[in-house]
């Protein structure tokens, strides 16, 4: 995989023979909206489906959100001067194995920060105040002015320490709550001590609130483990904002059967949930159907992403967000 010691001879500006180098999005929205581009780059709408017609132009390719059909990554394999390929998520395991060995791979790193955090802190406020089921009081008519839980002073403990890892600890911080943040590695970063994954049976029973926000990879795939969930004290929370895998979903299905535990997911495994699964009906659960990254906020941070990718392939300079397979 190359990485940010590409030079500039590595990123022409242009083709052989004065052709401007292509850059596609995939949707016309995007096109519309990201204004003058540099000399000698021209902008498409390509939603990788089917094969591009003039693959030997395309510099760089902005994957659709959500690229998921393993048989489209042959589209891409068919541009044979890929500069770049740029996924619009910050997650990038998916694509590791499927990039071009002469393309480099990018990921969506700053665009849902802010999305997915302010999503976890609505998940456990939904959970623990209860809005839910208050709204299911008044479409029954009913006013039931019953005690709920705060957020404030609940013992947070955040597994995943990237960049939406930090904006969800903060968030958390601001709510007034003690924060642990776990990461793979123990370190000391933003003037916070990172715990490592192994010390997660030992933090979890002093954790009030579990937020998951770390990639899956082999290490994290059902991290949070029967063993992890069974620490927990009565009565914590499970926010699940990373990927289903990252927990033992049929762990988790008992604990929420047995009413210890409540969980506020926006991710699931398996995902889409199908007709029948237990988390449609368990007891003290929240649910969204993986919207974390999904708002009107999406559009201007990816444009603000791609605009300076652009400006990089133009001005021979290295590209943002690279990431190493």
């Amino acid at each position: 995989m190359t990485t940010d010691d590409r030079t500039p001879s590595d990123q022409p500006d242009t083709q052989a023979g004065g052709r401007a180098v292509v850059v596609t999005l995939p949707f016309a929205a995007l096109v519309d909206r990201f204004g003058p581009v540099p000399d000698g780059v021209e902008l498409d709408v390509w939603d990788v489906e089917s094969p591009y017609d003039r693959p030997e132009d395309v510099a760089v390719t902005l994957l659709p959100f959500y690229f998921a059909g393993r048989h489209r990554w042959q589209y891409v394999h068919d541009l044979p001067n890929l500069r770049l390929l740029q996924l619009p998520s910050a997650g990038y395991e998916h694509a590791v194995p499927h990039v071009p060995g002469h393309a480099a791979l990018a990921n969506g790193r700053g665009i849902h920060d802010d999305e997915t955090a302010e999503l976890a802190v609505g998940l456990a406020l939904t959970s623990l105040r209860e809005i839910a089921a208050f709204q299911a009081d008044r479409a029954a008519g009913v006013w039931d002015a019953r005690e709920t839980r705060s957020l404030a002073d609940r013992r947070v403990t955040v597994v995943g320490y990237g960049a939406i890892g930090s904006a969800i600890a903060t968030r958390f911080e601001a709510m007034r709550c003690p924060v642990t943040v776990v990461a793979r590695t123990a370190r000391e970063q933003d003037g916070r001590q990172v715990r490592a994954f192994t010390d997660l049976p030992a933090i979890a029973p002093d954790t009030d609130v579990l937020v998951l926000i770390t990639p899956l990879t082999d290490e994290t795939d059902r991290l949070v483990d029967a063993g992890v969930l069974g620490a927990l004290p009565d009565g914590a929370l499970v926010v699940n904002v990373a990927r289903g895998r990252v927990v033992d979903t049929d762990a988790l299905v008992a604990e929420l059967m047995s009413g210890r535990l409540s969980a506020a997911l926006d991710v699931t495994d398996p995902e889409p949930l199908p007709a029948g699964h237990p988390l449609w009906t368990t007891p003290n659960t929240v649910l969204t159907p993986h919207v974390g990254g999904n708002t009107d906020l999406s559009m201007p941070r990816t444009l603000e992403l791609m605009r300076r990718q652009v400006a990089a392939l133009a001005e021979g300079r290295p590209f943002d967000n690279l990431v190493e397979g």
